[in-house]
C-alpha cells in the first residue's frame, strides 16, 4: 500500500460557523455536528477567529481509492503508530483516509510504517 506526504503543515480547528472558510482553496476537510464546526487546513489557509485552535499537524493519504468492503486499513496504520507512542488525528473520505500526526512525529510515524512494508511517497 502506498502512502502520500501532504505538503503543508495543516492545522485542527474549531469555527463557529462556516462564514469564514474559504471552499475555493485545495485542501479542507470540513466536519459538522450538532455541537461542532471542525476544519483541518493548511496552516497558512486557517481561519484568524477559531473557537479552537491547534497547529503544528503533518499529514499523509493512503494513495489511491478504497472500497467500502476494504477492513482494517486505518486500524492497521493507526496501531502501528500507537505501538511507537504516535497520537493520530484521523480523516476519512469518501475515497480514502488521511492521517495526521503532530510535526515533529512525521519522520518517525514514516520511518515506522516503512518499516511494516508501506511504501512512502512524496508529493
Amino acid at each position: 500500500m502506498e502512502l502520500e506526504i501532504l505538503p503543508d503543515e495543516l492545522t485542527v480547528c474549531q469555527v463557529r460557523d462556516l462564514s469564514c472558510i474559504d471552499l475555493n482553496n485545495a485542501f479542507y476537510f470540513l466536519g459538522r455536528t450538532d455541537r461542532e464546526i471542525s476544519l483541518v487546513c493548511p496552516t497558512e489557509d486557517a481561519p484568524a477567529a477559531t473557537v479552537a485552535r491547534e497547529d503544528g499537524w503533518r499529514g499523509f493519504r493512503i494513495r489511491g481509492t478504497l472500497d467500502f468492503s476494504l477492513v482494517g486499513i486505518l486500524s492497521r496504520l493507526s496501531g502501528a503508530l500507537a505501538e511507537c507512542g504516535i497520537g493520530i488525528f484521523a480523516v476519512s473520505t469518501y475515497d480514502t483516509d488521511y492521517i495526521l500526526v503532530k510535526k515533529e512525529d512525521l519522520d518517525l510515524s514514516l520511518d515506522v510504517l516503512a518499516a511494516k512494508g508501506y511504501n512512502i511517497i512524496q508529493v
